[in-house]
């Protein structure tokens, strides 16, 4: 997980970075200098928004890790249902109200050409294929694994099977009851082969959720990092703690149901926290040969939005939502569906009201 993450963002950086074709359109004098223009000023609020974006990071992806000391909410639990659908909600609302107006911005950018950038609707196109190669990669994973799944548990019943025949042969010479046994070693297997794969899906669903995340991360940082802007710096540093925050409960919750180890755990908790600070700093170091209206700027951060929507979109809708509100669980009663429903409109409403500041 760790290596892909940081080939990820080294790519993103050298693509930024690229040679721009220069823009001469009066119109492109950044979206981030509209107004006041101090560079002193804009590195203190830079220097603010770096450490505490890191630290309401952590504290929001670590609290779901840290829920498991609390009885009420442990994963079986119906609050624990009810905190999910509100972070669910919260990632939803991140891909439809944050992402994708982000890349509809940049990919129809007056500093772009009027043909073809805003002839045609990019930015939903590649949101669009985003999800369907989501998809098809959950798919191919999910197969692929319980391919593996379930060999090693043939090699695992061949051996039960061997031990429940010494014991039949056994209890048979006792006059005992060697079919109970072998029966109840037949339905172990079948529970244990259910839960690895559910396991399995836990895994695949907050490792994708993670990548969709840190890919818009660092485009935010850099982009702030590079701006010299202190009006538009001032009220984002607000808006990105508390988007971080109920962003990482989500991914936090994910990261508790995948029963991951201690080291796994804090190696997501890690590039969680640290990309967007990271993308700050990067910004601040590049200020003076990154523009974030040259066209190649504008495309790569559009592209890089628009597929991360359509993931976060397809990863809210399919992974997290559709399964919890036709499992068992929420199916059973109508008081869990309803609060279920009320959180998610709660967190993608809030999510969605602070669009205005971000």
């Amino acid at each position: 997980m760790a290596p892909r993450l940081v080939v990820i963002i080294t790519a993103i950086v050298l693509l930024l970075l690229a040679e721009a074709r220069p823009t001469t359109t009066e119109q492109c004098n950044g979206k981030w200098e509209e107004g006041c223009r101090n560079k002193v000023e804009s590195l203190k609020l830079k220097v603010i928004a770096i450490f505490s974006i890191l630290v309401t990071s952590v504290i929001g992806v670590s609290l779901p890790l840290f829920s498991r000391s609390v009885p009420a909410l442990r994963p079986d639990r119906d609050l624990f249902v009810i905190v999910k659908a509100f972070a669910s909600g919260v990632i939803l609302a991140t891909g439809y109200m944050h992402v994708l107006p982000d890349s509809f911005q940049d990919l129809t950018s007056e500093c772009l050409p009027e043909r073809p950038w805003r002839k045609f609707p990019f930015t939903t196109f590649i949101a669009m294929f985003s999800a369907v190669i989501t998809l098809v990669v959950d798919s191919y994973s999910i197969s692929f694994f319980k391919k593996k799944v379930a060999a090693s548990s043939a090699n695992a019943s061949g051996s039960a099977s061997l031990e429940a025949g010494e014991r039949k042969e056994v209890e048979v010479c006792g006059h005992g009851h060697g079919h109970d046994v072998h029966a109840d070693a037949d339905a172990d297997r079948d529970a244990n082969i259910v839960d690895a794969e559910q396991l399995l899906r836990y895994r695949v669903v907050a490792q994708v959720l993670e990548l969709g995340i840190v890919v818009h991360s660092v485009v935010i940082g850099l982009s702030m990092g590079a701006s010299m802007n202190p009006c538009t710096i001032r009220p984002l540093i607000a808006a990105i703690c508390f988007h971080q925050m109920f962003e990482g409960m989500g991914l936090g919750g994910c990261i508790l149901q995948a029963e991951y180890g201690t080291k796994v755990k804090g190696v997501m908790v890690f590039f969680f926290s640290t990309t967007t600070p990271l993308g700050i700093v990067l910004g601040i170091a590049l200020s003076n040969v990154y523009s974030d209206t040259s066209s190649k700027s504008l495309i790569v951060e559009g592209v890089l939005n628009a597929i991360s929507a359509g993931l976060l979109n397809y990863m809210a809708l399919v992974e997290l939502l559709a399964p919890d509100f036709m499992g068992s669980k929420i199916q059973g009663s109508t008081k869990i569906m309803a609060l279920a429903f009320v959180a998610v409109l709660l967190g993608a409403g809030a999510m969605s009201v602070m669009a205005i500041w971000a």
